[in-house]
């Protein structure tokens, strides 16, 4: 049995969000594993980090608000928001952790933007006093799987190398790479429904069973191969060294390991 934490954003409770949240709940449990639920909106969560996350800093009036030392502090002396300490709690109790959102304007809903620049402080998800990023031997999150479930008003097609908005991987890699990968989480890639804007009900039960397959793999598929910043692969000021890539390989790519070629061993 694994622990499974699902951060779900979206304001309609009758919307493909809500349904393919309440899926995955109910599948992973009908599997055994134990899971736990943040619905952002209806725990009508407070989106904007401010000076009342850090109550110590209330008290001390002359003093300016420092974001990240303010949060180590907080974090490091469990005197954190208590909104805050709850989710970071869920965080830590869990194996796995479920992203469920709809994309607007290329990113999260703000409420869920807003969960994870309040919950992932410093001293928690990074800082000088956990492990260092970017190292998949023990970063601050280390030992956590990690999916975004996330569905899309546009066609596949326009999220492809050569569509219109690029590739879906290049436009959640800031979630992927910037925040789970940089705290220690294993990244999986993405799970994603497209074309959603007029989705006949007819379609509902194909996504839904993709989604029960990437579920049931949750802990079995193999995750997205970046590279660690310790492997020897980059230099002192974090640029890949010449050499390191396949040939033709530019953009994103350069920071995943290229697969092994056929016939040869790593």
């Amino acid at each position: 049995m694994k622990r499974i934490l699902i951060v779900s954003a979206h304001p309609e409770p009758r919307s493909l969000n809500a349904a393919l949240t309440a899926f995955a709940v109910d599948h992973l449990r009908a599997a055994g594993h134990e899971v736990r639920l943040s619905d952002l909106y209806a725990m009508k969560w407070k989106p904007t980090v401010d000076a009342d996350d850090f109550p110590d800093h209330v008290s001390q009036e002359d003093r300016r608000l420092h974001v990240m030392r303010d949060s180590e502090e907080a974090t490091l002396s469990g005197r954190l928001a208590p909104d805050i300490a709850a989710e970071q709690e869920k965080i830590r109790w869990s194996d796995a952790l479920i992203l469920q959102f709809p994309m607007w304007w290329f990113s999260t809903p703000a409420i869920l933007k807003g969960w994870i620049d309040r919950v992932f402080t410093s001293g928690f998800g990074y800082g000088p006093e956990v492990p260092p990023p970017y190292d998949d031997n023990g970063s601050a999150l280390a030992g956590r799987r990690a999916l975004l479930s996330v569905t899309l008003g546009a066609r596949e097609t326009a999220f492809s190398d050569r569509g219109i908005h690029g590739r879906l991987t290049d436009v959640l890699h800031p979630l992927q790479h910037g925040l789970f990968w940089f705290t220690g989480m294993t990244p999986l890639e993405p799970f994603a429904v497209y074309d959603t804007d007029r989705m006949p009900a007819e379609r509902y039960a194909p996504a839904r069973e993709a989604y029960a397959r990437r579920l049931d793999a949750l802990f079995t598929e193999t995750p997205v191969p970046f590279r660690p910043l310790t492997g020897g692969d980059y230099d002192h000021d974090m640029r890949l060294l010449p050499g390191r890539e396949r040939p033709g390989t530019e953009g994103l790519d350069l920071h995943t390991r290229p697969a092994p070629r056929p016939g040869l061993s790593r």
